[in-house]
């Protein structure tokens, strides 16, 4: 009876979201309508979405096991977030808004011609794809898991195919209108299930418990002693390189950049931005929570001690220990993240698809409701290459799930790196920014397959301000060397279609 309710939870959710989804996405006209929402959107609801975006299965699932066998590290993060997003909202925003862009890269496009624009397109969508590929698979484990109960062994192929479905439903109609206000209900639900985890752990452990945590350091959220260079949480790491690694996912990434540009004006995408770092901080927190009263009810044990890893020990907490309707409730919650995500991937990889390789580099322009049909198509598309991609995996011991959740953080620095050197360094034209794009991905490549420091890689927070630094060498050596041109001239607008 427990596992009935529960998939009844389950099942009531996917239903719910994708009526909701549908009801709510409205009726779009033209594909920048599709892409952008006619920048109608409220900033409250754009900044949930980016939040809901950023965050996926893995980051639910893996908080609660970093605090459990550390602290709040996350929320010093956090911290470094919130510096990075302030100054993309002042230095990156209005080149977007004033161009009337709908995609990030068609700055890139304006100030380096074609070729910079579509390798920095073509690099997000082979990043963006691994990425959401890996999320989508890790949304599909506690399902399998969940029907394993029912002595259902379902593969993970029917399991992606099934979530794909259901998010494409209204993201395939809806476009960005649909993707924002979901994310936002979504959002609103995987974080109810935390606040329920907390309420029913805190009765478990009472008030010894939360000493205990504090007593044994969970609840530290400065750290002054771990190594700079090879520790993520380590302070000066998690401040300035979290800075400029948000400043690249979120200045940079056309999946974030267009939530933005769906609000109604550059002061509402501004709130939205600093705010999804306020967010965010509090999110780490209250998942950081968990873990550590997780470890508070398990009376400080290893993880190895209990059989599981850090990944595993807040999935085990919602399926064994919650009570009934609970347990499928924070399943759907984690769903709830992984159709965020996924929607946002779907709807951005369209948009820069149609914006920065069939119009702008294809040089195909046809009308508004072909364009519309077009990018539709292409949601689809990019659905149906996502299932396959995340259908490569068939355990959750593949090292290739490492690498596509940390190469990201690869070609961030390429990519922040291109829209500074078009910032600061006025006498770079488009050879300088394509040779500078190429070498900082193979340079970012090398440091982080083949640094080592004391047998530790390299933190990837300094994969972004490394990238940046690669960049402006060898980007500022080439302007240096070539013919002085004239400073290209501000960007007109640019609509879809």
């Amino acid at each position: 009876m427990h596992d009935v309710v529960n998939l009844a939870v389950i099942v009531a959710y996917l239903v719910a979201i994708a009526v909701i989804g549908l009801k709510l996405s409205g009726r779009q006209r033209s594909a920048t309508d599709y892409f952008t929402g006619e920048r109608s959107l409220p900033w409250w609801a754009v900044m949930f979405s980016i939040v809901a975006t950023e965050t996926s299965t893995l980051t639910v699932i893996s908080v609660p096991g970093v605090a459990y066998g550390g602290s709040f590290s996350y929320v010093e993060l956090a911290v470094g977030y919130l510096v990075g997003r302030i100054l993309v909202s002042f230095v990156l925003l209005p080149l977007y808004f004033r161009g009337g862009f709908v995609s990030a890269y068609q700055y890139l496009g304006e100030r380096f011609g074609r070729h910079t624009q579509g390798l920095a397109s073509l690099t997000f969508l082979v990043t963006r794809l691994l990425a959401e590929g890996v999320r989508l698979f890790a949304g599909a484990i506690p399902i399998k898991l969940l029907l394993a109960e029912f002595g259902l062994d379902v593969n993970y192929f029917v399991i992606v195919l099934a979530i794909t479905a259901v998010t494409v439903a209204y993201t395939y109609v809806g476009g960005i209108k649909a993707v924002v206000w979901t994310d936002f209900l979504q959002m609103g639900l995987y974080l109810l299930g935390a606040v329920i985890c907390v309420v029913v752990l805190s009765v478990q452990v009472g008030g010894g418990g939360w000493a205990a945590a504090w007593d044994a350091g969970k609840l530290t959220v400065f750290d002054f002693s771990k190594p700079i260079l090879t520790s993520p949480y380590a302070f000066v790491t998690a401040i300035v390189g979290g800075a400029l690694l948000t400043m690249g996912s979120h200045g940079s990434d056309q999946l974030i950049a267009q939530r933005v540009l769906s609000c109604r004006s550059l002061s509402d995408g501004r709130k939205a931005m600093i705010g999804s770092a306020v967010a965010i901080g509090v999110q780490f927190a209250l998942f950081s929570l968990v873990g550590a009263l997780l470890w508070a009810r398990n009376g400080g044990a290893p993880l190895a001690s209990l059989g599981l890893t850090s990944d595993q020990v807040f999935g085990e907490f919602i399926l064994r220990d919650l009570p009934m309707g609970l347990s499928g409730l924070l399943v759907a919650g984690i769903l709830a993240a992984t159709m965020g995500s996924l929607s946002s991937a779907l709807n951005s990889l369209s948009t820069s698809t149609i914006a920065d390789i069939v119009q702008s580099w294809a040089g195909w322009r046809p009308g508004e409701q072909t364009m519309l049909k077009v990018a539709r198509w292409m949601t689809g598309v990019w659905a149906l290459v996502m299932v396959a991609f995340a259908s490569l995996f068939t355990t959750t011991d593949d090292p290739v799930v490492e690498l596509g959740l940390s190469i990201a953080s690869y070609t961030y620095g390429a990519l922040l790196g291109a829209f500074l050197l078009g910032l600061v360094v006025r006498r770079a034209d488009g050879v300088a920014a394509f040779v500078a794009f190429v070498a900082t991905l193979l340079g970012v490549g090398w440091a982080a397959l083949g640094i080592s420091i004391d047998g530790q890689a390299l933190a990837f927070p300094w994969f972004v301000p490394l990238g940046v630094v690669i960049t402006f060498v060898v980007g500022g050596l080439i302007s240096l060397v070539r013919p002085r041109r004239e400073p290209t001239p501000e960007p007109e607008p640019v609509a879809v279609g």
